[in-house]
């Protein structure tokens, strides 16, 4: 589990090509302290294993599933990522609970100053917006965020100066792709909801009841 906090910006070092898979080479310093090989690494909110490691750097595989998922396959060397270690259980809980299992990817369409804040316009899919609520969280590369407004298209979230520094999203243009996950909080109850609806659906009709003999 994650929390949405950015730990450090890591920079792609080189990217294998498996065909329909990858294997990432992310330089890093931070997030590689008390890391082990195996230990989960969250990059742009997508989470991935460490399969090898140094101290300034480490590599991650990238499987067919998580390509088409994700904005991963549009990495090049040289490419900042946003980088989050799995949350120690007696971590500091900063964010919301991401499970690094992105939903999709949606798209900048828009970035307008605000004094010392800057707003973000991201376009999504249905499937995607219908778990998105004003004041709600949402992680946007890896990175916990609130819902400011929010309608069946798009939704917009507004940044302080300090988050644009320590992620990747300074850098952040229009027309971008970004990974999205949303609270899953909301998919839990959804789930909840169905199954509580379905308990209470009865086979008996009003046929069923005069064949019987109750009518």
């Amino acid at each position: 589990m994650f929390t949405g906090i950015i730990e450090e910006i890591g920079k792609i070092k080189s990217i294998s090509d498996g065909g329909a898979s990858e294997i990432l080479k992310v330089e890093c310093e931070k997030v590689l302290k008390n890391t082990q090989i195996g230990d989960s690494i969250a990059l742009n909110g997508v989470c991935l294993t460490v399969t090898s490691m140094s101290d300034t750097e480490y590599t991650a595989d990238v499987m067919h599933e998580t390509l088409n998922r994700s904005t991963l396959g549009k990495l090049k060397p040289g490419d900042k990522v946003n980088l989050e270690r799995a949350m120690a259980a007696d971590g500091r809980f900063g964010g919301h609970i991401v499970s690094g299992h992105i939903d999709g990817v949606g798209h900048i369409i828009n970035i307008q100053e605000d004094d010392n804040a800057v707003w973000y316009t991201v376009e999504a899919d249905e499937d995607i917006m219908r778990y998105v609520v004003k004041k709600g969280s949402i992680t946007i590369d890896g990175i916990s965020l609130t819902v400011a407004y929010a309608d069946d298209q798009m939704f917009k979230v507004s940044t302080i100066p300090h988050t644009r520094k320590v992620t990747n999203l300074g850098e952040k243009k229009t027309g971008d792709a970004v990974n999205l996950e949303c609270d899953i909080i909301g998919k839990y109850v959804e789930k909840l909801l169905n199954v509580e609806n379905k308990r209470k659906t009865s086979n008996i009709t009003e046929s069923f009841l005069e064949e019987n003999g109750f009518i």
